[in-house]
């Protein structure tokens, strides 16, 4: 089990409820109708999901459910707990389930989570307490995906069978099976939470008396919320710079925990320097290229004076804290302890007869990736260039046209980043390294997708975890990706705030939030205008 980060326990109980800020946007909390960070954020407060990663854990486990098991290998059947209910009263049964996940599908809405049950050919209520998933074929990531944002189950007298349902709609229906439900609630604004007596899951009850959520337009403001103790929490999206001046506070503390954000530099096995298409092609020229240049990038100071802390170093495909997790590129470049070496590139220039210095054109966008990947990639050029091997070109082009361009072999190398859709080692594998991957890289290795496959089917967890762990190797030596940074889960909260858990769920329940010491006497008023049901 992955040990949570968590501030420090103290004795004391809250009793009033608790002001979180965001800078996170809401699309729709209707679950059909979007797949984006900010609204699940909201979603994994309120509504319950039969299956469900506890606190501390990266694994799911059933949590509306008392049991769920492959029956066959292509057959998923839930059993879910007697006697559920939502909020609003109403029976909580399989047909819920079945409808919750029929209407994904239907909908397919632009901004929806419909493409996550793609594997999904029917779905199967034969009793109320029984649900049957029929798969188009094996997958082990299975129980993940009803963990994932297409997995919250809503309730079929609440929510529209074929259309995005309004979110006023949803609230005044009240159809919560969570562990909050909502009482007053305007978009983007703010939102009241109060814990639900109803909730049956498995993650228990709410620490806390409540929960009120502020939605802030610019993140300095947040900054200055929590720094001045107006707020209690502030998670996501402070920058590096306002993190950092918040560690100097002594009225807050800065807490952080595993992240599933990965950053790393493609290589398009065509078009790079001596790739198999480039005028000098030879493949082991390429491979010594992208062998030297893992032997000199320096992640920790990419992570500590580029990301002041916010990133770590990634020293493998899967980021740290999933199972199945190694750190295959630690051991195999560089100084064989993470750092650089200047020594190792030269060795593996030499030893395939590459003439230095190798021109090396390098692409990245910072309007999709943050405005500090100017400072990411200005370092990435300075550690490159170190010692005279490479000649560096460094540019960048606004995002639409970037996506085109990734896809159709235009850039050499590039940056890319990735956030999962679940907590599951292969979906850091799978889509980067199968043949038809959508890097569209050119990257092909039958072996490793034998792996790859074999994993996603094996129902044993230990030999899947040495397949996942086995296809981490065998990636690190073909190198078609750098991996280099993995962002950190970071939560500013004041002092008196306890229990901040952030695991390798990457989600952040507000549920075990709790407070001790002095407290104002009420959260934040509701802003005019706001819906009160």
């Amino acid at each position: 089990m992955v040990a949570a980060a968590t501030t420090p326990a103290t004795a004391g109980s809250a009793s009033e409820p608790l002001l979180v800020g965001t800078t996170d946007k809401i699309t729709s909390i209707d679950p059909a109708g979007s797949y984006d960070n900010g609204s699940f954020q909201v979603m994994n407060q309120v509504y319950p999901f039969l299956m469900n990663t506890k606190y501390g854990s990266a694994d799911v486990t059933p949590d509306i459910a008392v049991s769920a098991d492959f029956t066959t290998p292509t057959e998923y059947t839930v059993k879910l707990k007697p006697g559920l209910k939502f909020a609003n009263g109403n029976d909580l049964t399989s047909s819920d389930v079945k409808f919750t996940f029929d209407r994904v599908v239907k909908i397919n809405a632009a901004d929806g989570p419909a493409s996550l049950l793609a594997n999904m050919d029917s779905v199967d209520a034969p009793d109320d307490t029984t649900v049957v998933f029929h798969l188009k074929h094996a997958d082990q990531t299975w129980p993940q995906v009803l963990s994932s944002p297409a997995g919250p189950i809503v309730d079929e007298q609440t929510f529209s069978a074929d259309k995005v349902t309004p979110d006023d709609d949803i609230v005044k229906g009240e159809g919560f099976a969570g562990q909050y439900k909502i009482t007053s609630y305007k978009v983007n604004q703010l939102i009241n939470y109060v814990p639900n007596p109803d909730y049956q899951g498995e993650l228990g009850a709410a620490a806390n008396k409540g929960i009120t959520a502020k939605y802030y337009a610019d993140a300095s403001n947040m900054k200055l919320a929590i720094g001045n103790g107006d707020i209690d929490v502030a998670y996501r999206s402070l920058s590096a710079t306002d993190v950092a001046d918040l560690g100097k506070n002594d009225k807050v503390q800065v807490v952080k925990g595993p992240g599933g954000e990965i950053r790393y530099m493609v290589f398009n096995m065509d078009t790079m320097p001596f790739g198999a298409k480039a005028p000098e092609a030879d493949p082991a020229k390429a491979l010594a290229v992208r062998q030297a240049m893992a032997d000199l990038i320096d992640r920790d100071k990419l992570a500590t004076e580029v990301y002041k802390g916010t990133y770590t170093p990634l020293y493998s495909f899967v980021p740290e804290g999933l199972t199945g997790a190694t750190d295959a590129l630690k051991g195999m470049y560089g100084d064989g302890n993470g750092g650089p070496s200047l020594d190792k590139a030269k060795q593996a220039l030499q030893a395939a007869g590459v003439t230095t210095p190798v021109t090396l054109n390098i692409q990245y966008n910072g309007e999709h990736y943050g405005p500090s990947s100017a400072d990411e990639y200005a370092a990435i050029k300075t550690q490159l260039e170190n010692g005279g091997l490479f000649k560096v070109n460094i540019a960048q082009t606004e995002w639409v046209q970037y996506s085109k361009d990734r896809t159709s072999d235009v850039y050499p190398i590039y940056q890319l980043g990735w956030f999962p859709d679940f907590s599951d080692a292969d979906n850091y594998l799978s889509p980067f390294f199968t043949k038809d991957n959508f890097l569209k890289n050119h990257y092909d290795n039958p072996d490793v997708q034998a792996l790859i496959s074999k994993e996603q089917t094996d129902a044993d967890p230990a030999t899947r975890k040495t397949d996942i762990e086995k296809v981490q190797e065998l990636v690190a030596k073909d190198l078609s990706t750098l991996p280099m940074l993995q962002g950190a889960q970071i939560a500013v909260v004041g002092k008196d705030v306890k229990d901040t858990t952030l695991d390798a769920s990457f989600k952040f329940r507000y549920a075990p939030l709790a407070q001790v010491g002095a407290m104002r006497s009420r959260p934040a008023p509701m802003r005019p205008g706001a819906t009160r049901v």
